[in-house]
């Protein structure tokens, strides 16, 4: 490669605190627009900000998560800007005294591992939000949004490649959302990337000039988006062109970039102490106790999972994806230790109906009744197939295994004189595939396999009608 990519992260995220930062405002989404407003949120003279606890709180359990190392003095700074959906015009935020620094993620792409450094995570106040009329030569202004807690989680420049800014935001967003201090719901804006990216030749240390990418609104986009910027950035150079340092945003529709403004630099921002708000700290038993109130992070559930419950890697990538699966998993667990096969109907059909559900707290179904299922099949009540069908009703009517079974006849058939005539059956009816396995063709016996299986409606036992066929063929 002629050139070197490199590329920073910065991530916004929207805390879930019940009100905002910096006053006693509800902190939700979805309200009538300019309904959660107060003096403090929208700046008007003699207002002052008092700090959210639990935001704070919140803000530290983010930064042990990722390494951080907490400072022992917290201090709030103003970053002067005028924007319209920015009533106070300046944003209570944090400059040279950041909450918590020097941490790092690790992530993996292509089966191998690296550690991103993670520069700062520090705690601020959201802006409202514009709404642009369309075809109209004005715009909305809604300032619900208007100091919401929001922290910023920037990255260093180590990550090289669009596939690695994937994954360090994948990974990023999976471990917030087991700390559940956000729902990271990139739809309604709960969370939210800019990416900083620059090219320089192969071998270089010194940095290029950056891009900024803002308006990404998946990180499917932040991909697409900075394998764009890689290109474009690769034929100025290539023509000897010079690459301005600006904010770009994102067209989703034509998939390119496109040049917004001159990028600012700190000194434009014109910061200084925020006068209205103290000091904060943080004893070394306060950080403590909040260090045990982490949960069990992503990788260290995921590693468990292979090494105590000899789950498959990729089995076990797929249930801690989402939290509330993985938990369920060990819900089941409680009851019976069966942890391949409880794994493999979430992994399989129990996510298949999540996700036409588009959600799988939508399903109707417990730990308890899952696991009812799954030990009708290991008991040999029920066929496997048939589980399925089985599962299909549960998740229709809310009722249990045991009742569905009984009430549509679907017990497993296991009776040699059960079987006899459904076997001869298909026998007589698939003359070539007997002369296939006669011949050799192990596969053949198979194929007569799956055709009891449909002539019984599902409901022979395969290793039964197995061994059967393969007695009455040797005859």
């Amino acid at each position: 490669m002629k050139y070197e990519t490199v590329i920073g992260l910065e991530v916004h995220v929207q805390l879930n605190t019940k009100t905002k930062a910096f006053c006693g405002c509800a902190n939700v989404f979805g309200s009538r627009e300019n309904t959660n407003i107060c003096p403090v949120c929208l700046g008007l003279p003699g207002s002052l900000p008092v700090l959210n606890a639990n935001a704070l709180k919140s803000s530290v359990k983010v930064a042990l998560a990722f390494n951080c190392a907490i400072r022992n003095f917290i201090k709030f700074d103003r970053k002067h800007y005028y924007y319209p959906d920015l009533p106070k015009n300046f944003q209570i935020s944090q400059y040279d005294e950041p909450l918590s620094e020097n941490g790092y993620l690790d992530i993996e792409t292509a089966g191998s591992k690296k550690r991103i450094a993670i520069k700062r995570i520090h705690l601020e106040e959201d802006a409202g939000k514009l709404i642009h009329a369309e075809h109209a030569p004005y715009s909305f202004v809604d300032f619900n949004r208007a100091g919401t807690p929001l922290l910023e989680i920037v990255s260093e420049p180590d990550l090289n490649s669009p596939q690695e800014a994937y994954a360090y935001l994948s990974d990023l967003k999976l471990t917030l959302k087991y700390l559940d201090i956000s729902d990271c719901d990139m739809e309604k804006g709960s969370l939210r990337c800019d990416a900083n990216i620059s090219l320089r030749p192969a071998g270089e240390k010194k940095l290029g000039v950056k891009t900024e990418l803002k308006n990404m609104n998946s990180f499917k986009a932040v991909k697409a988006g900075l394998e764009f910027e890689i290109k474009r950035q690769t034929k100025c150079l290539e023509a000897s062109l010079s690459i301005v340092q600006e904010t770009r945003l994102w067209d989703e529709k034509k998939q390119e970039t496109f040049s917004m403004r001159s990028k600012e630099e700190a000194h434009d921002y014109r910061y200084f102490p925020e006068p209205d708000l103290p000091l904060f700290s943080f004893t070394l038993e306060e950080i403590d106790e909040i260090r045990k109130q982490l949960p069990e992070l992503p990788k260290e559930r995921r590693k468990r999972f292979v090494s105590q419950l000899e789950i498959p890697e990729k089995s076990a990538d797929v249930l801690i994806a989402d939290k509330k699966i993985a938990d369920f998993f060990e819900e089941c667990l409680r009851i019976d230790n069966d942890s391949k096969n409880i794994a493999n109907w979430l992994i399989g059909p129990v996510l298949s109906h999540a996700n036409i559900h588009e959600s799988f707290e939508a399903l109707q179904l417990s730990p308890a009744r899952l696991v009812e299922l799954n030990a009708f099949v290991r008991g040999g009540a029920v066929s496997n197939l048939v589980a399925k069908s089985v599962l299909d009703e549960m998740l229709k009517t809310g009722k249990a295994a045991k009742d569905i079974i009984q009430e549509k006849n679907l017990g497993q058939i296991s009776g040699a004189d059960e079987l006899k005539d459904v076997i001869e059956s298909v026998i007589a009816g698939n003359k070539k595939s007997v002369e296939d396995y006669l011949a050799g063709k192990e596969n053949a016996l198979m194929f007569l396999v799956g055709q009891v299986m449909r002539m019984s409606g599902g409901k022979a036992n395969p290793k039964v009608a197995r061994d059967l066929l393969t007695e009455r063929l040797k005859q």
